[in-house]
């Protein structure tokens, strides 16, 4: 993979229980790295769910490979102020080992 794509500096983020004063969990998201990626535009749709319209935004990110990019964790992108926060649905490596490609959905308030 040529480095030129990989403008993007992304936090990536995985999920971690805390226990809290009610016995219960509380989720919280801790840095786990911060790797150079290629984001590509995102495709937007509108989804019937629950009998609510929702907006989807799904984006492909491009990324070297590491074993913590896996499903469930997240992509966290901040440029000139603005912050978007991407779910990871699935990671895919290519044929070349050299790409890992994160296909990812978008998180409304995180």
């Amino acid at each position: 993979m040529r480095a030129g794509p990989l403008r993007h500096r992304c936090a990536l983020q995985e999920a971690v229980r805390v226990k809290n004063r009610t016995g219960g969990f509380d989720v919280t998201w801790t840095e786990i790295g911060k790797p150079w990626a290629e984001i590509t535009l995102p495709t937007g749709r509108i989804a019937p769910v629950a009998e609510q319209l929702s907006a989807l935004v799904t984006v492909e990110i491009r990324i070297r490979p590491r074993a913590d990019a896996v499903a469930g964790n997240r992509m966290v992108h901040t440029e000139k102020g603005m912050t978007s926060t991407y779910l990871i649905e699935a990671a895919l490596l290519n044929n070349e080992r050299d790409m890992l490609r994160l296909l990812c959905s978008n998180v409304p308030n995180p």
